[in-house]
């Protein structure tokens, strides 16, 4: 029986790979595209593109989720392959109960790409880039008191610099502190799954989350969408944050109440925000962040969107992943998202291939 592979998010990009799993014996399933059909697909279209196969394979789906029930679908299936470095629409959870791994993109290419974009905002906003740029153009003015910068690291005549904070200290937020690290600026962090040594190696102090919103000039998101981490910033964060201090968020939209971040800025709670991901996306025409002037630096969704970057890197890595699963073989480590999946799926297919 050939290996069957449904591909339940395709990519125009990932179209000679579909075709090279076929040259080597798969039987592969493609769904519609996303953008061209009206809806993306419902859960009972998953359910039966996944039923009987070995692989589900695809990038980013937003209206629904890889579930239980889609997982359940199949006794084979061995593995979620992502194109995406994010995994929120798949339950993981229950892809490790039942000993499914699921793979996904790290590729420095595009963390490292969040990282910079991080960065690039932060100074954006400390700078008044935007400010400075309108004034001089539209304004015809020159020099203006309300255009003073902040400095963000410390100096020699004893300026201590600001106090960043980095929720979740993974790959881009490691590679955040090190960018800041010669700035000598004060970088704090809260990851309850990071050694100690990590944030030691990178010169990074560990606090609690709510010491860090208490004390930190720039507050930066840096987590996985999940239980736990969900509407992790609403009300009750930004009533705990300087009125001084801004926020960053590109990670994931539903980890900020939307709500509760425009009622913040509108109430100068906190000074400002600058947002690549939103609860809702596309984002809405009419809304209310579209409207709150220099409080927000809003951007589509594309801070990994540098040359070099994009989804290519990772539909090597989601191909090779697929390969070595349909093989029996465990896939890089390096790319499983839920690696405490990895002995039961031992037990299940190691070794057995359908290849």
């Amino acid at each position: 029986m050939s290996p069957k592979v449904f591909v339940f998010s395709p990519i125009d990009a990932a179209q000679d790979t579909y075709r090279d799993l076929q040259s080597r014996g798969c039987e592969i399933s493609v769904a519609p595209r996303p953008w061209i059909s009206p809806m993306q697909p419902t859960p009972s279209e998953l359910v039966s593109g996944a039923r009987g196969s070995d692989v589900l394979l695809g990038s980013m789906i937003y209206n629904t989720t890889v579930s239980r029930d889609v997982l359940q679908s199949s006794d084979r299936l061995r593995l979620v392959a992502k194109y995406s470095i994010g995994c929120e629409d798949v339950d993981v959870e229950a892809a490790t109960e039942l000993g499914i791994l699921v793979s996904y993109g790290p590729t420095e290419s595009n963390w490292g790409g969040v990282a910079e974009g991080t960065l690039g905002n932060m100074l954006c906003l400390l700078k008044k880039v935007r400010e400075r740029d309108r004034h001089l153009k539209t304004d015809g003015a020159w020099r203006d008191p309300a255009l003073v910068g902040t400095y963000v690291g410390s100096r020699a005549d004893g300026y201590r610099g600001i106090t960043i904070g980095i929720v979740g200290l993974g790959r881009v937020g490691t590679r955040l502190a090190d960018l800041l690290r010669p700035w000598g600026a004060r970088v704090i962090a809260v990851d309850p799954y990071v050694a100690d040594g990590h944030f030691a190696a990178h010169g990074v102090e560990r606090v609690d989350l709510q010491t860090l919103l208490a004390e930190s000039d720039v507050v930066t998101l840096h987590v996985y969408v999940n239980r736990e981490t969900r509407h992790m910033i609403g009300a009750a964060e930004f009533n705990r944050m300087k009125p001084t201090a801004i926020l960053l968020n590109a990670a994931r939209g539903p980890i900020v109440d939307e709500p509760a971040l425009i009622e913040a800025l509108r109430a100068r709670r906190i000074a400002g925000a600058a947002l690549d991901v939103f609860e809702t996306e596309p984002l809405p025409l009419d809304s209310p962040l579209r409207g709150l002037g220099d409080a927000v630096l809003l951007s589509p969704h594309m801070v990994t969107n540098n040359v070099g970057s994009g989804v290519g890197p990772a539909i090597t890595l989601a191909t090779d992943a697929v390969l070595s699963a349909l093989r029996g073989e465990v896939p890089d480590e390096e790319i499983i998202f839920n690696r405490e999946a990895i002995p039961q799926w031992k037990a299940r297919f190691a070794g057995r291939s359908l290849l």
